[in-house]
């Protein structure tokens, strides 16, 4: 294995290991929201600054293999669309820690006719496959699963295009729990961010494996 090679290898465990935390925060946050466990809620926002952390090391390291070895072809590839993916995944890690800030703002648990009129519960759990499938996608190069995401995010804004609605109307019945309602939508919103994110992720994965640049494609389809 060459000098670059092992480099690209390393950078792409450092990734992997920032993605899993990520993931991590997510999840903790969805506990913390369904139990109103706080205490969840402060450790993802105190683990935010590993995720930072991190951020920083892999883009040093991707300027370090530009400077030191000059990748060619998929080498080159993979290291500039690691570039961008680790700026995605800090936006996401950023998106649960300002999830969590929302939970710690509330005095009591989240209303469950809330949660299950904006559809919260599959939002919340979609966003996070979506985030589980292009890690795998990741992993495993296989941009069939990169191009799923695109139509597995319609899911999300289909159900951030209702919250409006939905949040309008449970206010309607229940003037007192205006506050919860207004976060909740604007978790939604959060979450629905993830998504986009995602897709991005998507667009470099296929990028680097395949050559083919997918932003201001229509629908992403080509």
């Amino acid at each position: 294995m060459t000098h670059l090679e092992t480099e690209l290898k390393k950078l792409k465990e450092d990734t992997t290991e920032m993605w899993r935390l990520v993931i991590q925060q997510l999840e903790k946050a969805l506990h913390s929201l369904r139990t109103f466990d706080k205490d969840f809620s402060r450790d993802v926002i105190s683990s935010e600054k590993r995720v930072n952390a991190m951020e920083l090391k892999i883009d040093r390291d991707c300027e370090s293999i530009f400077a030191l070895y000059n990748p060619v072809a998929i080498d080159l590839r993979f290291a500039l669309a690691t570039l961008k993916i680790n700026n995605n995944l800090e936006r996401i890690g950023d998106i649960a820690e300002g999830i969590c800030k929302f939970i710690l703002s509330e005095k009591e648990p989240f209303d469950k006719e809330l949660l299950n009129c904006t559809q919260f519960d599959l939002m919340y759990e979609s966003a996070n496959q979506i985030v589980l499938d292009v890690l795998k996608a990741f992993e495993e190069e296989d941009t069939k699963l990169a191009r799923s995401i695109f139509k597995k995010d319609e899911l999300l804004d289909d159900i951030n295009a209702e919250a409006n609605k939905n949040v309008a109307e449970f206010i309607l019945k229940h003037p007192e729990k205006t506050e919860q309602a207004l976060n909740v939508l604007s978790i939604i919103r959060r979450l629905e961010r993830v998504g986009d994110q995602s897709k991005n992720i998507a667009e470099e994965i296929i990028f680097y494996i395949e050559a083919k640049v997918l932003k201001h494609y229509k629908n992403n389809k080509k």
